[in-house]
């Protein structure tokens, strides 16, 4: 099942979460759940999951930027995409891109920008397929 995150999915996706960078599970500090009440309320910020009975195993970030270019139409940004490494190859990723694909154009936004720091060519191609390019933006870094 591909949906969107609610309330209830902290622990499973900050779960999934410790793969992605190595995260470690963060304590319950008052400091993460004011993030974690704002990410559930903010209408722009979306976080989608693929579920396997009952576990998430998937997930993408899907924000959409108010924009004043473009005759005002939005942009996404999709971060965080990550698979349990038990459940890879099996079309999580794909599905949950697509679901953020479909939230950008019923926003009519004007395009999707996906980052990632890995530079492992299965991953650049998996991105390549699912729709996205390298060629038209460049990405600069600025670590704070």
């Amino acid at each position: 099942m591909i949906r969107e995150l609610n309330k209830d999915d902290f622990d499973g996706l900050l779960t999934l979460y410790m793969q992605l960078h190595d995260n470690p599970f963060p304590q319950k500090s008052d400091k993460v759940m004011k993030v974690w009440d704002r990410i559930n309320e903010d209408e722009n910020y979306h976080i989608i999951v693929a579920e396997e009975d009952g576990k998430i195993v998937s997930s993408c970030t899907c924000i959409i930027i108010p924009n004043l270019t473009h005759n005002q139409r939005p942009y996404a940004f999709v971060e965080n995409v990550v698979t349990d490494k038990n459940h890879r190859g099996k079309g999580y990723a794909t599905k949950c891109l697509d679901y953020a694909k479909n939230i950008a154009q019923q926003t009519d936004c004007y395009k999707i920008m996906l980052l990632t720091g890995s530079k492992i060519d299965s991953t650049l191609k998996f991105y390549e397929n699912a729709g996205y390019n390298q060629n038209d933006k460049t990405a600069f870094i600025m670590w704070l």
